[in-house]
């Protein structure tokens, strides 16, 4: 390679955005957007539980599972960039495999966790025995 073309390929003046494969970045409004989202995100299931607001404690559960999935989509989106334009729509595959993977854990310790709690023995209560 030659002292030109190395020149060429290392100039950082024109600030081309190409280097980084056509990768959207974000600006400042859209961080402060995500961040936003993501503390609302956090906050409102964190006074759910802490409050007992709603006192049925499965649909509870269920808001802080639907809220925390949102979440990894806002997180995805506003500061992992990932949108159906760059990259040719790869990013969005990597999202919807994501959306996939969660799913699955989020349904396999649930289902889990009720089979525990259903074959466990029952607890006697002891201040009963004579």
């Amino acid at each position: 390679m030659t002292t030109d073309s190395h020149a060429l390929h290392t100039d950082a003046g024109d600030h081309g955005h190409d280097v980084h494969g056509g990768a959207a970045h974000g600006s400042l409004k859209s961080y402060l957007i995500g961040f936003g989202l993501s503390v609302i995100l956090t906050a409102v299931p964190f006074w759910l539980v802490m409050t007992g607001a709603i006192t049925d404690k499965a649909i509870t559960a269920l808001i802080v599972l639907v809220l925390a999935a949102i979440q990894i989509v806002v997180h995805m989106v506003y500061f992992l960039h990932m949108n159906t334009r760059s990259e040719n729509g790869w990013t969005m595959m990597a999202m919807i495999f994501t959306v996939v993977m969660v799913v699955i854990a989020l349904t396999g310790s649930l289902w889990v966790m009720h089979h525990l709690n259903v074959n466990m023995m029952p607890v006697h209560d002891m201040s009963q025995m004579p």
